[in-house]
């Protein structure tokens, strides 16, 4: 099969669909914690903003610009953030790598949606860009809790 047939089978129909809603897209007014992530390799960038309340996210914006695999990691986790402690997220972050460069599983609920970018792992190129979100946002928790 070709490298561009391949790239079609990859932006699925529910990828791109998790690109265009993506949840909590902005910044925040005086955010507790303000982390931004930029890929190397692709130029894409992801900023987030929060607060943490009793050791949990209870407030959230992200900037995103990155591809369409890295809006949809964005989409998946701006849907499961809220509630979410820093332990929490830094173990999504640490599964989606593992599902991305080791075969690992999917990430648990509620981060099971990762599930959507199980044919990115043949693309080593696009994991930076998909790990964004999620990193740019444990980092944060972790400094809002501190």
């Amino acid at each position: 099969m070709s490298e561009t047939s391949d790239l079609i089978k990859l932006y699925s129909t529910r990828i791109l669909a998790l690109a265009a809603d993506i949840p909590h897209l902005g910044r925040l007014e005086a955010p507790q914690a303000s982390v931004k992530k930029r890929s190397p390799l692709c130029g894409s960038t992801v900023t987030v903003d929060l607060d943490v309340t009793d050791g949990r996210v209870s407030r959230f914006a992200q900037e995103v610009k990155a591809c369409a695999l890295g809006q949809a990691s964005a989409a998946v986790l701006g849907a499961a953030v809220i509630g979410r402690s820093a332990v929490e997220l830094e173990a999504a972050a640490r599964d989606l790598e593992a599902m991305l460069k080791t075969d690992g599983p999917v990430p648990g609920a509620p981060f099971d949606g990762y599930e959507a970018l199980l044919p990115a792992r043949d693309f080593k190129n696009r994991h930076a860009s998909i790990l964004l979100a999620v990193q740019a946002t444990a980092e944060a928790a972790r400094q809002a809790s501190s």
